[in-house]
């Protein structure tokens, strides 16, 4: 009886497998999908319909059509045997005998009689598997990274170590999808009806990528802000999307041989936030004070700053104090500005007043003001 079944089945599937269909994408798909089998379209306006056919046979002559920034993989008995790179129709076309088709020329009795007596031998199922998998030449979106506690690096601008918790997000793309197929893609994603999605959180593989992303963060940011050919700071980090991608892109590559072992790439990122530790943030705030007070910029803003310290002492210390800000202004560079005649007295007191408010505003070093308090007293 079971042989009855057996000789039943197979030549009911090779009657259904001389169908020659029509493959392309699937509906509903993501826009983050990487890898998904190519589907039959059984039915199209109501004629013609298939639904006897193997999973895993195509029949010569059947049209596949390859959509604009996609790949087509074709694979024979688990082994890929070509890749397509350019969008357009093609035929199926294979020296398989489960493929041959009368439709497609192949003739009567090759197509039906070697063909049941081979699904025969197993079982009534088609000896072979074929199958054809879109890939995704595109950038594939909403990428996720993020730290839950600080990350350090060296910084050289800065001269020390600084930290910060970050989060963001990158655009990654597979730039060789036989690699990526081969040595990343897991075996039970390579079935028809699956969806191999990087930002799907049930993706062991993909989890696996944030991970190392994660652990490449410090790496990267430390090559972004010591790259002595731009001069990059920190601070620039959200403005350049693909300056910090390609240091990140660097950095796991280097710890993790994405590119050269998986095929898989970072184009671009966008950091949504960094929130840098308390000494980063003093150290930021130095460097922004040195920043505005060098240059042209910096001669102005001492000059406003003298001009204030005179209308304050004028106003709160009379003529003493009046006297202490010309002496100061005239030590730091301010001698072009205009100077109220006032009488030559002394008032230690007043003086030490003014080199505390300019060394308040970052105007003298600390060094300055306890030589002037020690002239001041007389020390």
């Amino acid at each position: 009886m079971g042989l009855v079944q057996a000789v039943k089945g197979a030549v009911g599937g090779v009657l259904a497998d001389q169908w020659k269909d029509f493959y392309t994408v699937p509906t509903g798909l993501p826009s983050t999908a990487a890898l998904f089998a190519a589907v039959p379209r059984g039915t199209n306006a109501g004629r013609g319909s298939n639904t006897s056919g193997s999973s895993n046979i195509i029949s010569n002559g059947s049209k596949i059509v390859v959509p604009e920034g996609y790949g087509l993989l074709l694979f024979q008995d688990g082994a890929i045997t070509a890749f397509v790179a350019e969008p357009g129709g093609y035929e199926w076309r294979s020296d398989d005998l489960n493929s041959q088709s009368i439709f497609a020329g192949d003739g009567l009795v090759s197509t039906f009689i070697k063909q049941s007596w081979e699904r025969f031998k197993f079982g009534g199922q088609p000896g072979s598997q074929q199958a054809a998998f879109f890939v995704s030449l595109k950038e594939l979106p909403d990428n996720r990274f993020g730290t839950q506690s600080e990350i350090y690096w060296d910084d050289a601008f800065l001269n020390t170590q600084v930290g910060a918790v970050t989060r963001g997000s990158y655009t990654l793309k597979i730039v060789d999808p036989i690699l990526f197929v081969k040595n990343f893609v897991p075996a039970s994603y390579l079935q028809p009806g699956q969806v191999f999605d990087f930002t799907d959180m049930d993706n062991a593989a993909a989890t696996q990528l944030f991970n190392e992303v994660v652990g490449s963060l410090a790496p990267a940011f430390s090559l972004y802000s010591n790259d002595p050919a731009k001069g990059n700071r920190i601070t620039r980090l959200q403005q350049d999307s693909i300056g910090f991608a390609q240091s990140l892109s660097a950095a796991v590559e280097q710890a993790y041989q994405w590119q050269s072992d998986r095929g898989l790439a970072i184009v671009k990122t966008a950091i949504v936030s960094i929130e840098y530790d308390a000494n980063t943030r003093e150290l930021l705030k130095t460097v922004q004070r040195a920043d505005a007070l060098s240059g042209a910029r910096g001669n102005s803003n001492l000059q406003a700053s003298v001009a204030q310290g005179i209308q304050s002492a004028g106003e709160n210390g009379g003529a003493a104090g009046l006297v202490g800000v010309g002496m100061a202004s005239g030590m730091f560079g301010a001698g072009n500005l205009q100077q109220p005649t006032a009488p030559a007295a002394e008032d230690p007191v007043a003086k030490l007043k003014k080199a505390k408010e300019m060394l308040d505003l970052g105007l003298i070093t600390q060094s300055d003001y306890d030589a002037l308090k020690a002239k001041a007293l007389g020390l």
